[in-house]
């Protein structure tokens, strides 16, 4: 193992001798041994990173002096070879940056894992590029200047989450890692002490608010202007003392793997190339400059494995990014990044530096840098070589400090202010002003001759914003937007995956700019123009894929069967560009996308037969696909049949009623899992029937949607072979005890024909008469609504009973009960209400002036109940036909005689029409004669007095047994002659 890898002090020569005794005095006489070992540490490893062999050139992310020491090193240096800190698998995107506008960051994303946990899906890496940045300045001249090889070094992004892993499972008490489908921000030259009560001393005695303020004072500020001496010895200490602070032993592991993985790196590729360490650069973080790994330098020989990647595929592509998301993605204080770019732009102008970009790089300016001409290289320092200590002086010396710029500060005072005019703030010239004098006043507070971005901020707020903010933005964002703004990137076309430039073609119709950031209104007459029907189908597909303000439907919207002539949306395509971008590493097209994502929906271990049905649902909207929606409907068949609970019954409900509606309007006939999810549903909720009705965790909408499954589903079911007994045994098998599921097997029964709406109406009745068990009626009635789900025909006798709750319901139990009833009604107005208003509206006057005489009909029934026994003394014309002039035979006195036949319209309709009644009377074998209309008939009855099948003319022969049964049976069941006489007249 070399020297130069593990020097201590007594193998350094005297270059930083001095400042390492004076540190340990200082730290004798005020902190003892530990801070001594701690501040002489720092000094070697800031000789050992200078006298490396291969030039490390520590930066921050993100830092103006950063980025201007990198311009001034690679003109004056011009390297062969640029090792950089960042993902190995990274490098072939870097190319496509001249596509773009920056920020934009690289990102690598993975929703197929093989070797993580399933739950991590989708993992995503990405890595924020901005111009004023040392990396993008070394990615810049590396890829615009012949002869420079560009080398990623870091771990692959497969090692990332191979490592997270690792951690998480070291980890004592099993904390979060913080990865699951979250997007791990690469962090490169991440300079933040890792020491809670550091970072606060700093900020307290520096007299700033963040790190982010403390930074730009007392480093940027200071090094945008020193050395490159200078700078690489300040970097490398600041990196050293905050990794020596550092209290997170898991963190530092994975750093120090980090760094012997990057050397191990570099060693392979000089080796393999035979470049020369002199013609090299090392671009890390500071922090990583001052490593301490057995594997630094390019002369040691310590090994290390480096472990094979998962089985996992990654796909890379290049995103939009933002000044405000970098901040919120390394904790950074708001603003912050916008003030690094100004203060980048201002530092290029004031030194007349040209920084690197590439060709065809949107956003910049007047395009690449031309390349100086060559100017001689200084030898590079040899390993043992004294260096010259820069350290002593810097540290000892405060730093000179930008004098006032008058015209600098009076622009943005009066810019400031009007900006917050037009965003509704009542300032004035005498707020500029005030923020003028007040900006001065705080940068002499906190020991600055020259106010910063943060001292002005500070000042705008207190002078302008006063008490009360009157528009969306506030005047710290009114700040941020004038000193630069949130700047957003967008990547161009050519760098876009495949899927967006594919939406980006079939969308060129719509003849719109799908990269602007506002939002844009597409008109579509379909009828008009049939050829917008792809783009309708795309935004539609899009539209259930992207966030919802991507896509955003203003006119039109997608039925089953039902298609739109005309549509309006409002599209912002460019602003969720991300999201679109992202889509792109799902599929190739927007059809492969929907129908994976489908997919997956339908075979999740949590997956519900709901959740299959709306699969189907969607596939027919947007896919049309015939084949994809019968296989999504089998599957949707097998997790019915598995289901063990049903809460989701009136979602299976509405769904599979839509879809029957759609294909039997459109279809021959119906698919064949259609009809094995009527059949496996009817057996299903059969078989779960008894248990929904005793379970108190099964609510009664559940079991009205069962039951409506059951009842409407049930001539298709028993077409397909089910049978009819195992329903009413469930049924008849069911004994629930709450008054809401009563009210509802009441319903149930008397669909089934177990239960007379008579007897139901009695019950009420003696409920109602009840005083024990009026508190709980409104129960009762919360049953009877939720029933006309399943038995519509009730809807009639839910309006009864719900108006007999009002009239003789106490106004203690009514006006309860009140709100409950509302709510219902809301939440399920689709489906319940319609039927209720229109028997409602069938049932009471429709005018005011005929409520006053209004008599509800369910007052009368009794009165037409007791006369229900005429029809068999009376025949079809009895009752209330009989009034109606049907001739009823109970005109004429039993007995009184020779008869008549009875007269008018029935009988005539009879005696026209005789085969339907001969059939009739064969079977209940009752044979006779027929006599004309009106003509004498003869007085055959039977001993009961009950007239012959004919109205009175019964055989000719006397009285006939087979006569008085059927008289007997139309004296037991008069309904069917009563409902029949109805109907006829």
């Amino acid at each position: 193992m070399s020297g130069s890898s593990m020097s201590g002090p007594s193998m350094i020569g005297g270059t930083f001798d001095p400042l390492r005794e004076q540190l340990a005095r200082a730290a004798r006489d005020f902190g003892g041994d530990a801070v001594s070992g701690v501040l002489t540490g720092m000094v070697d490893d800031v000789d050992r990173a200078l006298r490396e062999e291969l030039e490390i050139f520590p930066v921050c992310h993100h830092s103006p002096a950063s980025a201007l020491a990198m311009v001034r090193r690679l003109r004056e240096k011009q390297p062969k070879v640029i090792y950089l800190e960042l993902c190995e698998d990274l490098q072939p995107l870097l190319t496509e940056l001249r596509n773009c506008r920056l920020p934009v960051a690289v990102q690598a994303f993975a929703t197929d894992l093989d070797g993580f946990p399933k739950e991590w899906a989708p993992l995503s890496v990405v890595a924020p590029v901005t111009e004023a940045s040392a990396e993008y300045q070394a990615i810049a001249y590396a890829l615009e200047t012949p002869g420079v090889e560009l080398v990623l070094v870091d771990r692959s992004t497969d090692h990332v989450f191979q490592w997270a892993r690792e951690e998480e499972r070291q980890r004592e008490h099993g904390e979060e890692a913080g990865l699951h489908g979250d997007a791990v921000g690469v962090e490169i030259g991440d300079l933040r002490p890792r020491f809670a009560e550091l970072e606060e001393h700093l900020l307290h005695h520096g007299k700033v608010r963040h790190w982010s303020e403390w930074w730009d004072q007392y480093v940027e500020q200071p090094l945008s202007g020193a050395g490159y001496a200078t700078y690489r010895q300040v970097m490398v200490l600041i990196g050293s003392l905050f990794r020596r602070l550092s209290r997170d032993p898991a963190r530092l592991a994975v750093d120090e793997d980090r760094e012997r993985h990057m050397w191990t790196r570099m060693r392979e590729h000089l080796a393999a190339t035979g470049a020369d360490p002199a013609d090299c650069l090392y671009v890390c973080g500071a922090f990583h400059a001052a490593s301490r790994v057995e594997q630094f330098g390019v002369r040691s020989a310590a090994p290390f494995e480096i472990s094979p990647r998962t089985g996992t595929t990654w796909l890379y592509g290049l995103i939009p990014s933002s000044h405000s998301a970098i901040e919120a993605q390394f904790g950074l204080a708001s603003g912050s990044v916008s003030i690094a770019a100004a203060t980048w732009a201002k530092a290029v102008r004031r030194d007349r530096l040209t920084p690197f970009r590439l060709t065809g790089q949107k956003g910049a300016g007047r395009g690449p840098a031309t390349r100086k001409p060559a100017t001689p290289k200084p030898a590079p320092p040899q390993a043992g070589e004294s260096i010259a200590d820069e350290l002593t002086g810097f540290l000892s010396v405060p730093p000179a400090l930008d004098a006032l710029d008058e015209d600098e500060l009076l622009g943005w005072c009066v810019d400031i202010v009007r900006l917050a005019r037009r965003n509704g703030y009542l300032a004035s010239t005498a707020d500029a002003i005030a923020v003028f004098e007040t900006s001065i006043l705080l940068a002499g507070l906190r020991g600055r001759a020259r106010p910063t971005p943060y001292d002005f901020q500070d000042a705008a707020v207190t002078c302008i914003e006063k008490d009360a903010v009157p528009g969306r933005r506030d005047v710290r964002r009114l700040c941020e937007i004038l000193l630069g703004g949130d700047r957003v990137g967008e990547v161009g076309y050519d760098a876009l995956p495949p899927l967006a430039r594919n939406v980006h073609d079939r969308l060129a119709p719509l003849g719109l700019d799908l990269d602007k950031r506002t939002i844009q209104r597409a008109l579509l007459d379909l009828r008009a123009d049939p050829a917008l029907g792809p783009c309708s189908d795309l935004l539609w597909m899009l539209r259930y894929l992207l966030p919802p303000d991507a896509v955003r439907p203003i006119m039109g919207e997608r039925r089953l069967g039902e298609r739109a002539i005309q549509e309006s949306w409002d599209l912002a395509f460019g602003k969720h560009q991300r999201a679109l971008i992202e889509l792109g590493y799902e599929g190739v097209t927007v059809e492969q996308v929907l129908e994976q994502r489908l997919r997956r929906q339908v075979w999740d271990p949590k997956a519900t037969a709901a959740v299959a049905l709306a699969a189907v649902e969607d596939a027919v909207l947007y896919l049309g696909s015939r084949r994809f929606a019968d296989e999504l409907g089998a599957r949707a068949v097998e997790l019915l049949a598995g289901e063990r609970s049903v809460d989701d019954a009136p979602e299976v409900l509405r769904r599979i009623r839509r879809l029957l509606a759609y294909y039997r309007a459109g279809e021959p006939a119906l698919p064949a899992w259609c009809e094995e999810f009527a059949t496996a549903g009817y057996a299903h909720y059969c078989t779960l029937l008894p248990t929904a009705f005793d379970d108190d965790d099964t609510g009664v909408r559940q079991v009205g949607a069962m039951l409506g499954f059951l009842f409407s589903m049930e001539s298709l079911a028993l077409a397909l072979g089910c049978d009819r007994a195992q329903l009413e045994l469930a049924v008849r098998q069911s004994h629930p005890e709450a008054p809401a599921k009563v009210a509802l097997l009441w319903a149930a029964r008397t669909q089934l024909g177990l239960m007379t709406v008579a007897d139901l109406r009695q019950r009420c009745d003696d409920l109602l008469g009840n005083p024990l068990v009026v508190p709980a009626f409104p129960q009762y009635i919360m049953g009877f609504v939720q029933a006309m789900e399943p038995v519509p025909a009730l809807s009639g006798f839910v309006v009864e009973v719900i108006s007999k709750a009002f009239g003789r319901l106490p106004d203690a139990v009514l006006l309860p009960w009140l709100p409950r009833l509302i709510t219902t009604l809301k939440d399920e107005a689709g489906e319940l209400m319609p039927a209720l208003v229109r028997e409602a509206g069938r049932t009471f006057p429709a005018t005011l002036a005929a409520v006053d005489s209004f008599t509800p009909p369910w007052t009368s029934r009794s009165t037409g109940d007791r006369t229900a026994g005429a029809v068999a003394a009376g025949g079809p014309g009895a009752g209330s036909a009989g009034a109606a002039g049907t001739g009823g035979a109970g005109a004429d006195a039993p007995g009184a005689g020779a008869r008549r036949a009875a007269a008018g319209p029935v009988p005539e309709l009879l005696f026209a029409h005789r085969a339907t009644c001969d059939a009739v009377a064969a079977l209940l074998g009752c044979a006779g004669d027929w006599q004309p209309p009106g003509s004498p008939a003869s007085e055959a009855t039977d001993p009961s007095g009950a007239p012959g099948p004919s109205g009175g003319a019964g055989p000719s022969g006397g009285a006939d047994p087979s006569v008085t049964a059927a008289a007997t049976l139309l004296t037991t069941h008069p309904e069917p002659a009563l409902a029949l006489a109805t109907l006829l007249t």
